[in-house]
């Protein structure tokens, strides 16, 4: 799968011209095709630190993708609600939704296709995902185990009429009791791996009420009017008040545990096939309430 370009106005190291002009590869994709000798430049092999010039023909000799597939596995499942239609799980922290790179299985696809038939929608990777979480967030997914329920829970997620509430615990005392964040999200220009405010981005609307406050910390309701990627996590980092645990937009020094403190704790929508109303809640993980605990006798502050 040979990918080629020519230099035009792009300036500076080869892996970073790469990553930038081909949407699908990451940095480590291009360190290692460099490494291997896979990348060329005016027909001769270079470095990653080689810095383009203008009119460089770029030559990547890069392998086929790996055809990844989800199988049944007997994994254990929150399912908190079952119809012939839909299913709603409560995640735990620490399970990836679908299979992909560097996460072939065990993920929530692998137990639910144990459990069940789903939505042949979205492929052999995400049959029946609706919607998905970050692996170190918890809480509920809607899950369709039809094409119509598919289709049906899709376009009220286009049309923003389901209701998804999130807990969070963040850094600082936020002041204000309510609050809205209205700033557009796209990848972030500096780290292909994160999400950022960028001008030009995807219109992202996230609303936030106090819970408790902590002295250093803040318990908050946050409810998505949109769904973007990381879109919580990116939000509060751009106001001052990441949520406690990330290890990608949170400081160093933060609450310990094993990832965000993010739970999808309400969940709504109407039913696909019968149109009756649904709303669903799951309680915060233990190491959750623990945190909250120690925060009240104030360990953190």
């Amino acid at each position: 799968m040979d990918l080629t370009m020519t230099v035009t106005t792009e300036r500076g190291r080869i892996d970073r011209v790469i990553t930038d002009h081909f949407a699908d590869v990451t940095r480590s994709q291009a360190d290692k095709w460099l490494h291997l000798g896979l990348v060329t430049v005016n027909g001769k092999t270079v470095k990653a630190s080689y810095k383009v010039a203008e009119d460089d023909q770029l030559l990547i000799a890069a392998p086929e993708p790996t055809v990844l597939s989800a199988r049944p596995q007997d994994i254990p499942l929150d399912i908190v609600y079952e119809d012939d239609d839909v299913l709603v799980v409560n995640k735990p922290q620490g399970m990836v939704v679908h299979p992909a790179p560097g996460h072939p299985d065990g993920t929530l696809v692998n137990g639910l296709m144990y459990h069940t038939t789903l939505s042949p929608i979205n492929g052999v990777l995400r049959p029946g995902i609706v919607h998905r979480i970050d692996k170190d967030t918890s809480g509920l997914l809607m899950v369709a185990k039809t094409a119509l329920a598919h289709q049906g829970l899709a376009a009220q997620l286009k049309d923003k009429t389901t209701t998804r509430e999130y807990l969070a615990i963040v850094h600082g005392n936020i002041k204000e009791d309510t609050g809205t964040i209205d700033a557009p999200l796209g990848r972030d220009p500096k780290d292909r791996k994160k999400h950022a405010v960028v001008a030009g981005g995807r219109h992202a609307v996230t609303h936030f009420a106090v819970v408790e406050r902590f002295g250093t910390y803040t318990l908050v309701r946050c409810r998505l009017e949109t769904g973007r990627t990381h879109q919580i996590r990116v939000h509060m980092a751009y106001i001052k008040h990441p949520v406690a645990g990330d290890p990608l937009y949170g400081p160093k020094h933060t609450l310990p545990g094993n990832g965000q403190y993010l739970h999808a704790a309400t969940l709504g929508f109407t039913h696909p096939v019968t149109g009756k109303r649904l709303e669903f809640a799951a309680p915060l993980p233990d190491y959750f309430e623990a945190m909250l605990v120690r925060l009240r006798r104030g360990d953190f502050n």
